[in-house]
């Protein structure tokens, strides 16, 4: 079939379904002689070369999306990533991250790669990331996938989908769902490396440790006095950095389990989940 013979409707039907440009979907369907199943496998065949080109390239902006189930039962956050701030602020892309977050949400897979090997209108992510980048010109990935199950979940996106947070709560009643979503706030904002001191990874203890005794050296303290020095500063540090204990951002009277009682005395939260760009 010669070029003359591929009409406007069959180039713009190529395009709805597959997203490519239209002298992409164009060139497709001369290619493929005006086969439009083969024009769609040619033009994820260009998408998947394209894909493992920009491979090496940083992904760094993106779209956050975090969402709960009708029960508030469980969450999932997920980060679609992308190369430029252009590409991340566009309607189209953040509708595609959202769908692939409902994706998640519907189908609540394990990790990361099997979330991968999900479908979106028929086709695995994989192939669908990859008929992405060829459309967009970017290196797009499913970057981050976190979930959360717990009696209730709150969620927050932070402004421009820079940041999602999934916030877990002890107790299963929807009156706490607004202290769950101020939780999640906290956690966006002050960016807690652990819910309590006793879940700090020991490596980030022993290098705080290190650090405190470094800058107490330096100080002129004597050798004997520097662990008892690095270990008071090691409490200020779970107490800046770990979710529980952080002043809460909205009443600087209060920690956030301060917070959380004044709602019931036995409200806490037990984990949380924070997906962020760069």
């Amino acid at each position: 079939m010669s070029e003359v013979n591929i009409s406007a409707s069959a180039v713009k039907d190529l395009r709805d379904q597959t997203g490519a440009g239209m002298m992409d979907c164009k060139k497709a369907l001369v290619e493929a002689a005006g086969d439009f199943d083969k024009a769609i496998e040619l033009l994820r065949l260009r998408g998947q070369k394209m894909s493992e080109k920009r491979a090496d390239r940083d992904a760094k902006e993106g779209v956050v999306i975090a969402l709960v189930s009708e029960d508030a039962k469980r969450g999932i956050v997920v980060r679609v990533s992308c190369e430029t701030d252009f590409v991340s602020k566009n309607e189209d892309f953040v509708s595609f991250t959202k769908e692939i977050a409902n994706i998640a949400l519907n189908n609540y897979p394990a990790t990361l790669e099997d979330l991968y090997k999900l479908t979106l209108n028929g086709v695995d992510l994989q192939t669908v990331m990859a008929e992405q980048v060829a459309r967009i010109g970017e290196k797009i990935e499913i970057a981050d996938y976190q979930t959360m199950e717990a009696p209730l979940v709150a969620s927050y996106i932070h402004m421009g989908n820079k940041a999602g947070v999934l916030v877990g709560l002890n107790l299963a009643d929807d009156k706490y769902t607004e202290a769950g979503r101020d939780v999640a706030m906290q956690v966006a904002a002050m960016k807690p490396v652990a819910l309590d001191k006793d879940d700090v990874p020991q490596e980030i203890i022993s290098k705080e440790i290190e650090i405190g005794k470094e800058i107490a050296r330096q100080e002129g303290k004597s050798e004997d006095m520097l662990e008892k020095i690095a270990l008071g500063k090691l409490n200020r540090f779970f107490k800046d950095n770990t979710l529980l204990n952080q002043i809460f951002v909205k009443d600087g009277k209060l920690s956030v389990a301060e917070y959380l009682k004044t709602k019931n005395p036995e409200l806490t939260a037990i984990g949380f989940k924070h997906i962020k760009l760069g």
